[in-house]
């Protein structure tokens, strides 16, 4: 038997390995750099398998497995953080934790790459090169990329693979996209301070709410008139805060949004105009105003062109391969890519007949189990593929 078909084939084997794992890690879920438990259980499976392992970014693990033969460096990653989110699913694994629930598949991801280490341990006579798995914290929200790359972990990757579960995708389906797949995020927050005053007397005040309100108006023409009508972008002001009665004007107004795109750019574009808009608007308008961003941004994830051919070579074995839609969620597995080349690949797993056919960070989110067995198979057939070329 020919390695790749051993490697389907050990994958499917491990099909109840990798559902009990997931199962565990989903009973038990852990917000952004709390996964001490997880992490605890990851270094386990790693050791047990004679893997190098090293704790970083606070709670991440990096296990590192060299083959029999020099070759490239190739990592495959999966994060293992949940959501603040009450688990509303009737299973038997549903989260034991109020509030937490692994409503994103994170809980997936980690179980398949177990099953990954697994599979490539019994390979590494096999293998040319080294493989690095990446256990990552805090994707949501916490940057844990960030921080795996600062460790230095990326400097010596020549690639970099990881896998999202899908709820868009049909289960099993696999979703390769060369170039844009996931957009950058920002968080915005303006805040416009005028002079309070009596409802009725709106000429001895200075009203910051029609203000909030054309400012927002100013920050959506941008898009219509200033952005290429080709390039995608999404701006939404999400929150506008002023005032708490009847009869008082206030004397501060707050707008939140975000705004995502694929061009680094159109985003620094939108970052100045959106800066100049509110600077001129104050001015005009006789009051106080800031532009800030609130979050660390997020780049978009551009998927390397030549990784994604290979990828859709080597994975031919595992059935339907689809070209995705693209999608303004971001992800920090970008940030891996400024390091690396690398390559973000979906696997579906909606289900309408077992009633699986809730978005991600939905309280009612779960995954088709029966398609975990094909995450394993990817990341271990990716690695393999990947360091055979080191001949």
């Amino acid at each position: 038997m020919d390695v790749v078909k051993s490697v389907i084939k050990k994958a499917k084997e491990l099909e109840p390995y990798i559902i009990e794992m997931r199962r565990g890690f989903h009973a038990r879920p852990e917000l952004k750099y709390e996964e001490v438990w997880t992490s605890g259980v990851v270094v386990g499976e790693l050791e047990r398998l004679g893997y190098e392992v090293v704790r970083t970014a606070g709670t991440g693990v990096v296990g590192v497995l060299r083959g029999k033969k020099p070759g490239r460096i190739v990592a495959l990653r999966a994060d293992m953080d949940a959501l603040p989110i009450q688990e509303e699913n009737d299973v038997p694994y549903r989260s034991k934790i109020p509030g937490k629930m692994h409503a994103c598949g994170h809980d997936a991801h980690t179980a398949m790459l177990l099953g990954a280490a697994r599979i490539l341990s019994g390979l590494k006579d096999e293998l040319n090169g080294t493989v690095k798995l990446i256990f990552q914290p805090a994707e949501e929200g916490g940057l844990g990329a960030k921080r795996i790359v600062e460790d230095g972990h990326l400097n010596d990757v020549d690639a970099i693979f990881g896998i999202h579960v899908w709820a868009e995708l049909p289960a099993g389906v696999i979703g390769v996209k060369a170039g844009p797949l996931l957009a950058s995020a920002d968080a915005f927050k303006t805040t416009i301070k005028g002079k309070g005053g009596h409802g009725a007397s709106p000429q001895f005040a200075n009203d910051p709410i029609p203000v909030a309100i054309d400012i927002a108006q100013a920050f959506y023409k941008v898009l219509a008139r200033e952005i290429n009508p080709l390039d995608p972008v999404a701006l939404s002001v999400t929150s506008i805060q002023a005032g708490n009665t009847f009869n008082v004007i206030p004397e501060k107004a707050e707008l939140l949004g975000t705004f995502r795109t694929f061009s680094e750019d159109v985003r620094e574009y939108l970052v100045r105009r959106m800066g100049e808009i509110v600077e001129a608007y104050a001015r005009a308008h006789n009051v106080e105003a800031n532009f800030d961003l609130t979050i660390e941004p997020i780049p978009p994830t551009i998927n390397d062109e030549r990784l994604a051919e290979f990828a859709r070579e080597a994975l031919k074995p595992l059935g339907s391969i689809v070209e995705p839609q693209p999608t303004m969620g971001a992800e920090d597995f970008s940030l891996y890519l400024k390091k690396a080349p690398g390559l973000f690949v979906l696997l579906g797993i909606r289900n309408e007949e077992k009633g699986i056919i809730y978005p991600h960070h939905h309280p009612k989110f779960n995954v088709d189990e029966s398609v975990l067995w094909k995450g394993s198979a990817i990341y271990a057939l990716l690695a393999y593929r990947y360091l055979e070329g080191s001949k």
